[in-house]
């Protein structure tokens, strides 16, 4: 049940070069308000979907996400080009909706 506190999901495509994959990841695992992030072949056809837990303290989140780290580093190695989903929660949205 939701409390009209998580806020409005938002969703960006972002196209990298395959080397950059995995510093761009940890970067977005320090943001901390990334939920999920799905890894894309150029094509579209997604490749692995990550979801993270809010609220993981950030050397945390890098600890228990090696094995996922690891993945992308394979999959770096493997692909010239990718696409990544980035699906975050915008807080700050002014939704009064749930006052109502």
């Amino acid at each position: 049940m939701s409390d009209g506190k998580e806020g409005n999901r938002i969703t960006e495509r972002v196209t990298m070069a395959g080397s950059e994959l995995v510093d761009f990841v940890k970067g977005l695992i320090a943001d901390g308000n990334v939920r999920r992030l799905i890894i894309r072949k150029p094509s579209g056809d997604p490749m692995l979907e990550v979801p993270l837990t809010a609220g993981v303290a950030v050397g945390g989140a890098v600890t228990l996400l090696a094995p996922v780290i690891a993945a992308l580093a394979a999959i770096a190695a493997l692909v010239a080009k990718v696409e990544v989903d980035i699906e975050r929660i915008d807080k700050n949205n002014d939704d009064y909706d749930h006052f109502v």
